[in-house]
């Protein structure tokens, strides 16, 4: 019996050591190697100061800044460490009393006019830190009055801020919150 059970812990311990130890260390080296800032999580820093990620929204509330969509994360918005959807369904009267609630309160910020799906509905994850540019167009009054700039420099950032369809065709027009945001407190020339 010994004869076979000291080759089975010997494998076990060779693949462990292999698969768990030195394949995410190899995977982790070759990350750091071509793409060090996505491996340590596309953070973003201001100043030397940490401020976020471009991976994981925040919650801005100020009216000088763009809103985010809704957070599904609990019981704090945007917990990177609570990510997950909220499971409500459609028909549920919990969901509905929080969309209405939230488009009810962008409308009392003084949007008018349609408000985008995704200003109500939180991402599967509850972290995206995207928006539509259609709801990034309905804040640019709201955020142009806060900051006493023309409505036309704020539209030029967001524009600037919208990023297209991954190679053309993949996924949807989005912008980065955290990154217009910055481009808002940026200095101008």
């Amino acid at each position: 019996m010994l004869n076979q059970l000291r080759p089975a812990l010997v494998l076990t311990f060779a693949f462990t050591l292999l698969t768990g130890l030195g394949y995410p260390l190899m995977i982790t080296g070759v990350a750091q190697a071509l793409m060090p800032a996505e491996a340590n999580g596309s953070l973003v820093r201001k100043d030397g100061v940490l401020i976020g990620s471009q991976l994981i929204g925040q919650n801005f509330v100020s009216e000088k800044y763009f809103w985010p969509r809704p957070s599904a994360t609990g019981p704090e918005p945007y917990n990177a460490a609570a990510s997950s959807g909220s499971n409500l369904g459609t028909t549920s009267d919990t969901l509905k009393a929080r969309v209405f609630a939230d488009i009810a309160r962008l409308r009392a910020a003084g949007m008018a006019g349609p408000i985008p799906a995704d200003a109500g509905m939180a991402s599967g994850s509850g972290l995206d830190p995207h928006i539509s540019p259609e709801f990034a167009r309905v804040q640019i009054a709201r955020v142009a009055k806060a900051r006493g700039l023309p409505e036309a420099d704020v539209e030029a950032l967001v524009a600037g801020a919208t990023r297209g369809r991954l190679f053309g065709i993949v996924g949807e027009p989005r912008v980065n919150v955290l990154e217009l945001n910055l481009a808002l407190d940026a200095p101008r020339s």
